[in-house]
């Protein structure tokens, strides 16, 4: 039987930018309500959620931590998150198991990059959303302003739930807005006066109770709580609370109204898909049968592997052998963990709504479903800063392999790539920050210490226009020769036309077969005729275009959007061999290629750049010189703007020291993949001849 009922449950993640108090708060929830002994501290280095050696020296989280706490005869999951734009993963991992998502806002800083991002996605995701203006405590606030700015940037559905009472040294307490007390002396806006925006964003989620509400009728009790979830869940409330967590002045009110506004599990609509992909309800029903994702990896030193899970419908109970997804076979759950950072508590079985730990199962990964139904996949952005790494000491070469793919297994946003050219290692994370703290990991955690190099940029080759041609390979050295002959057309291929549509066009009429490769977006059409090329001969055909492909032609970076129609060739009935006919279809692909307008694509990056108002005619400047175009500018809350621009990644690999020196330590930035773009001509040729000389240099 499960400790929890559905009901009863309510899971949420606290986010926002970094230095908003997050994990503050958490340690002085969990330490009010009884869930630990003890007072976690941040600063002194002993924070419960902060327990990673790297956490502890920067004094901030890099991994999302679950925890749990009863208050109020509610059940409370709760997931701390990453406050900086670097770790985006670990906030979307756990935006993905909550429905009530609390935005943390720096009182002092106000709407930062990563305050927007992900106020965004909890809105993507349908989340029930809280702000929460923390660190009331400091110096220097202007309350009604940041209100304002809150309204301005989230909209008129952002109402105060409660107001503070004095700020800085002087903050000593809320006063609610919802049931107004007698004595409001020394609230910073009225509470009456909100009184009334609140209630009618309470009631504008039903029609009746508006109807009721303008008659001069006020709703009460059971269904004021009713209609506040309602409207937390249409998002036509999204509730604004104050707290000073260090000090732990607003915890208590701010427990109330969790209780008060936290979406249970049933609140949110979810779907998953059968085998036939019809779309099924979830409902948190805990003897339906069983729904649950991982959405969560961490590499623990004692445990090894742990998945974190979220039950959506029916019951995961211990020793059980469940299907899902990524696993060929049915896995055995040996044992199921409550997680409380990093303590674990043996359980013997969890319903919905709840979250749980499974140890060493390897056949489970982030995003792996449980169960006969299949939940929607988890979508993380994309690592685009990379470095090439190697180990200090070559008798680690095979460690650092294994090091790296555990993290890859517990980072979503972390890769590593073999480049086919230079044979480097090469790793990819979000940022410099994030690859420092991975370099960091692996000196800590795997005794590997390794060397850098310059961030490399993933270019891609392709065409611009149609080209035909042809390679004769041909060598006699005595006794058995070698021959092939390949004749090709070449094609630009649009990255986003349907395929099947595409090849069968006129000019393949005669098409016998075709493959496609998703990953480079290459297709390869056989439209050979009588016999001229043995079909035997014909894979060995495509293996020389698919090693060409990711060698390279005109500066040795992977070639993409490309089509090859094989036509005609010619073949000897002794000398032919598939390893002729290889090397025939790999120098027909270069020199067609370098006949097809050859060029290069470089990745393009949207950037939130969010810095004082006087400083952004400094970024608009400085973007230019980056090849950047900026698409937009908007407020940021108080005195800062954000501006948003498209530029290559090339161009800003660095740019946090920038950044950092331009505004003196007071911009930030968050940045995504956009798509991929023509370089332009005076940036391909310095690529190419610099690609060029490399390559004379190892030879």
């Amino acid at each position: 039987m499960t400790k929890h009922s559905p009901e009863k449950i309510r899971n949420i993640a606290i986010c926002g930018h970094g230095s908003s108090g997050k994990t503050t708060l958490v340690d002085h929830l969990l330490h009010v309500t009884g869930a630990v002994a003890r007072q976690g501290s941040v600063d002194e280095r002993n924070s419960i959620c902060d327990f990673e050696e790297e956490e502890k020296h920067h004094k901030y989280t890099i991994e999302a931590k679950v925890t749990h706490f009863d208050s109020g005869g509610l059940h409370f999951n709760f997931i701390d998150t990453p406050g900086y734009p670097d770790f985006i993963g670990q906030t979307l991992c756990a935006l993905s198991a909550v429905e009530t998502a609390i935005i943390a806002v720096n009182a002092h800083a106000g709407i930062e990059v990563n305050t927007r991002r992900v106020f965004k996605e909890a809105g993507k995701r349908g989340l029930g959303r809280i702000i929460l203006i923390n660190k009331m405590d400091s110096d220097n606030l202007d309350f009604p302003a940041l209100l304002d700015s809150i309204q301005k940037s989230f909209g008129a559905a952002c109402v105060p739930i409660n107001v503070p009472i004095g700020s800085g040294a002087a903050f000593k307490g809320v006063a609610s807005t919802l049931n107004v007390p007698t004595d409001t002396a020394g609230a910073l806006v009225d509470p009456a006066g909100l009184h009334e925006r609140l209630i009618e964003a309470i009631v504008e989620v039903d029609e009746a109770a508006t109807e009721a509400y303008f008659e001069g009728t006020e709703p009460t009790g059971d269904q004021l709580t009713l209609l506040i979830h309602k409207a937390i869940a249409a998002g036509t409330l999204i509730p604004i609370v104050c707290a000073a967590g260090k000090r732990n002045v607003g915890v208590k009110e701010l427990l109330e109204v969790l209780g008060l506004c936290a979406l249970e599990p049933a609140m949110l609509a979810r779907t998953a898909k059968d085998a036939q992909g019809g779309e099924v309800a979830l409902v948190p029903n805990p003897d339906a049968p069983l729904v649950a994702q991982v959405f969560r990896t961490r590499i623990d030193p004692f445990v090894q592997k742990l998945s974190f899970i979220r039950v959506y419908s029916g019951t995961l109970k211990k020793d059980a052998s469940v299907h899902a997804s990524h696993a060929r076979k049915a896995v055995k759950i040996a044992q199921l963990l409550t997680p409380q950072a990093n303590e674990m508590t043996p359980c013997d079985a969890v319903g919905p709504g709840e979250i749980v730990a499974v140890a060493k199962t390897e056949e489970l990964h982030t995003g792996s479903t449980l169960g006969d139904l299949e939940l929607p996949h988890l979508e993380f952005p994309r690592p685009m800063v990379g470095l090439a790494v190697t180990p200090k000491s070559r008798n680690d070469e095979a460690k650092l392999s294994g090091a790296l793919h555990k993290i890859v297994e517990e980072d979503t946003t972390f890769r590593i790539d073999r480049d086919a050219q230079t044979k480097e290692l090469v790793m990819n994370g979000m940022s410099e920050l994030h690859l420092q703290i991975v370099q960091e990991r692996l000196k800590r955690r795997d005794k590997v210490e390794v060397d850098t190099k310059e961030p490399k940029i993933p270019y891609r080759e392709t065409i611009q226009a149609n080209a035909e041609g042809s390679y004769r390979h041909k060598k006699q050295t005595g006794g058995r020769g070698q021959f092939g002959e390949v004749h090709i057309r070449m094609y630009p291929l649009p990255g986003d036309v349907d395929i099947e549509t595409w090849a069968t066009k006129e000019r393949f009429a005669s098409m016998r077969a075709h493959h496609y490769d998703k990953e480079h977006n290459f297709l390869w059409v056989d439209s050979v005729v009588g016999g001229t090329i043995p079909n035997n001969f014909l894979p060995a055909v495509e293996k020389g275009f698919k090693e060409r492909l990711d060698r390279g032609v005109i500066a040795g970076f992977r070639i993409q959007n490309v089509c090859v129609e094989v036509h005609f060739g010619k073949h000897h009935p002794v000398d032919s061999s598939e390893a002729a006919f290889k090397t025939a279809g790999s120098m027909a692909f270069r020199n067609v290629f370098q006949q097809a307008r050859p060029g290069l694509l470089e990745p393009i990056v949207k950037m939130h750049i969010t810095v004082p108002s006087e400083k952004v005619g400094d970024v608009n400047s400085d973007m230019s010189g980056r090849r950047g175009r900026v698409q937009g500018l908007e407020s940021a809350g108080g005195d800062f703007q954000t501006v948003t621009v498209e530029v290559p990644l090339a161009e800003v690999t660095t740019y946090a020291r920038t950044l950092s020196s331009m505004t003196g330590g007071q911009g930030s930035y968050g940045l995504e993949f956009s798509h991929y773009d023509v370089v332009p001509g005076n940036v391909q040729k310095e690529i190419v001849e610099k690609a060029a000389h490399k390559e004379e240099e190892e030879e």
